[in-house]
């Protein structure tokens, strides 16, 4: 085997796992009522199927009630109705061979006041958390006492249950690194001041579990490798906790992730998007694993099994986290087991499903439209048992690409028109930008699965309606993209020449100005992107943007990357103005902005003015076709909604006759993972 350490057994207490790979805690904003339904249930038994060795499931699981969990739909560990739903589940991944385990925490400051109960949140000092703006008053001891017993209550709940053992998070700052960190715990009775007196709460946890679910139950702990402050708990430090913490003997492993998560900056560190290099953070697992005996665990930005093979083989850590690498493909294992590598959809790093999390938002995948959707999207795409189709798709961005791979996989015959030279679409501009290149991985995996399936891929060729109708099609669908949106407001110039889009730049149609103004009128990746792409060259920068801040629709752990770039190239970041107009006055642009609240004019003298204002559907194509079609290119939304066949599909066609879909970009402006979504629900029951 090339991988002989991945799928090496390994015995964490009672429990042997088949091999080294895990999924590990994270928040699936799947919970239903602070229950895992079957949603959740089915997210992980599509793991277990495709191998996976552990699932560490429920990231933050709350212990008490005081402990919020409605915002993030996080699992219930504070009450008996948890253990029936968490026995179904571990019934569910021991029936494919996978070990489950949960993860068990009280937030502490980490949360908000204003959802569930409206509780006064607690934390050692009673100081405020920046990313949640969590105010807390301070730990009192009898809510001290109360809170140890809880954490017992439910390691107690979760033995009953049948699962494979529980997680103590100390980890992300939650409450028991809270007391650990000089930077939270200012206390000055027993539980503060010397690091044997901040250890003292979480081992009183530990031990009150330990005596709930006994010797022969696994439990493991979550913890930080380094929080990055100066004020903080140290990679020194937390080595010498690790010591601490196994020395009580315990705990059976310790699952280390780098850096703090308490504020904006800090929280990037703890799932490294693309920016970052490949697990950025193992040195610090490495670290900890040098001064303990334990198993270790690590996962950060581990995407491919060569990379976690090599960790695993220089005896880094002892079991490699490829949860987001799950997330993007949960057959993960049996591909790599079955020499299939090059068909494993390889995380990218984009961030999406993290971003959404830290919005309140369930848990998606950027690439695979199923994850998550195991009731209704299929991963693995079964034969027709229908007629065989003739399949014309129009475009091979992202949309085009996933309804050509899954008509193909049906059985049907599939010919793809894409006038460009190559595939990808509006991903190939978007990897142009610095620190973006690895989004070029979602199209790199299209690409060769269209080409190993067999689609018929017509490059350089601008199908229209006489080139589709002459390859004699059972189903059209229309997956043309849309054109930059730069005439919104005729005086901004764009058809004067006066401003340019963000397209031109990107795709090197247009040189970078010495000094430019950007405007974002959609606050998402893309303005900042080319923001980013002009500073790195040179150009003297600002982006304005009329929302509250630049890139506001960028989610959590990834604006502060934009931001840090930003800042170091001198970037002048405007919010709050939109642009009137611009005006050419001799060899220079006079752009004008409006303040978005006292309407005040501003002048900005530049060289070079782009717009990033989203796009307009190319749908000339479909409205040519529209009245050919024998569905009028109808899709019925509701058996859309409800991941049903369109009802057309079952109505029989005469020659010549022909249905008319469209996805994506080209119906309205959505992003990567809805234009690959309509695809797949669409074109899974052709």
């Amino acid at each position: 085997m090339r991988y002989p350490n991945l799928f090496a057994p390994i015995t964490l207490n009672k429990v042997t796992i088949r091999n080294r790979i895990i999924s590990t805690a994270h928040a699936e904003v799947y919970a239903e009522n602070g229950l895992p339904g079957e949603r959740y249930i089915r997210y992980y038994e599509e793991k277990a199927k495709g191998g996976l060795g552990l699932a560490i499931c429920g990231g933050s699981s709350s212990v008490s009630i005081d402990s919020p969990q409605g915002w993030w739909k996080s699992v219930d560990l504070s009450h008996d109705r948890i253990i029936e739903p968490l026995a179904r589940l571990a019934e569910t991944m021991h029936k494919h061979g996978a070990k489950i385990m949960i993860q068990a925490t009280h937030m502490g400051r980490r949360s908000n006041y204003h959802g569930e109960h409206w509780p006064h949140l607690v934390t050692p000092s009673g100081i405020r958390e920046p990313v949640h703006r969590g105010n807390a008053k301070t730990i009192e001891m009898h809510e001290i006492r109360r809170i140890v017993q809880d954490f017992a209550a439910a390691a107690k709940r979760v033995q009953a249950a049948g699962m494979d053992g529980i997680e103590i998070s100390a980890a992300h700052q939650h409450l028991i690194d809270q007391f650990w960190s000089p930077r939270t715990n200012k206390r000055v009775d027993e539980y503060g001041g010397s690091l044997q007196n901040r250890l003292r709460f979480g081992i009183e946890v530990l031990t009150a579990v330990r005596e709930a679910v006994g010797s022969d139950f696994c439990v493991g702990l979550r913890m930080c490798g380094d929080e990055f402050h100066e004020d903080g708990l140290s990679h020194e430090m937390l080595k010498e906790i690790a010591q601490a913490m196994e020395q009580t003997g315990l705990i059976d492993f310790i699952s280390v992730i780098g850096s703090g998560a308490d504020t904006h900056n800090t929280l990037v560190n703890c799932m490294p998007p693309m920016a970052l290099p490949p697990e950025p953070f193992v040195h610090l697992a490495t670290g900890i694993k040098s001064v303990v005996s334990l198993p270790v665990m690590h996962a950060q930005s581990i995407r491919d099994p060569v990379q976690a093979e090599r960790i695993l083989a220089a005896g880094m850590c002892d079991l490699v986290g490829m949860t987001r690498a799950h997330i993007a493909d949960p057959y993960l294992v049996v591909k790599i087991r079955d020499g299939r590598e090059d068909q494993i959809k390889q995380c990218v790093g984009a961030n999406y499903c993290i971003d959404r999390q830290y919005n309140g938002l369930d848990v998606l995948c950027v690439q695979n439209a199923a994850t998550s959707r195991e009731q209704t999207m299929p991963h693995l795409i079964e034969k027709s048992q229908g007629k065989k189709r003739k399949v014309v798709v129009v475009g091979a961005g992202p949309a085009g690409l996933e309804a050509a791979r899954v008509a193909r996989e049906r059985g049907h015959d599939v010919v793809l028109f894409e006038k460009s030279e190559q595939v990808g679409g509006q991903i190939m501009l978007a990897a142009k930008a610095p620190q973006r290149e690895q989004m070029a991985g979602i199209v790199r995996w299209f690409d060769m699965e269209t080409k190993r399936l067999g689609v018929d891929r017509r490059m350089g060729v601008a199908a229209d309606a006489k080139t589709i109708m002459a390859e004699q099609p059972d189903i059209v669908v229309l997956a043309t993209g849309g054109t930059s949106h730069t005439g919104q407001v005729p005086a901004w110039g764009a058809s004067e020449g006066l401003a340019v889009s963000s397209w031109d730049i990107l795709s090197g149609k247009v040189a970078p100005g010495k000094n430019v103004l950007v405007y974002d009128g959609v606050s998402n990746q893309a303005g900042a992107g080319v923001t980013d792409f002009l500073a790195s060259r040179g150009s003297v920068v600002e982006i304005v943007t009329p929302d509250v801040k630049v890139a506001d629709d960028v989610g959590g752990t990834t604006f502060p990357i934009f931001y840090r770039r930003m800042y170091a190239q001198g970037v002048v970041m405007t919010p709050n103005y939109w642009l009137d107009s611009v005006q050419r006055e001799g060899d220079k642009l006079i752009a004008v902005l409006r303040n978005e609240y006292t309407e005040e004019l501003e002048e900005r003298e530049v060289d070079q003015v782009v717009i990033e204002n989203g796009i307009l559907p190319n749908d000339g194509l479909y409205w040519e076709l529209k009245e050919r079609s024998a569905n009028l290119g109808q899709t019925d939304i509701h058996t859309l909604f409800a991941a049903e066949p369109q009802p057309s599909l079952a109505q029989p066609l005469e020659n010549g006759q022909f249905l008319l879909f469209r996805v994506g970009d080209c119906v309205s402006m959505h992003n990567i993972h809805a234009a690959i979504y309509d695809a797949l629900r669409l074109c899974k029951d052709f």
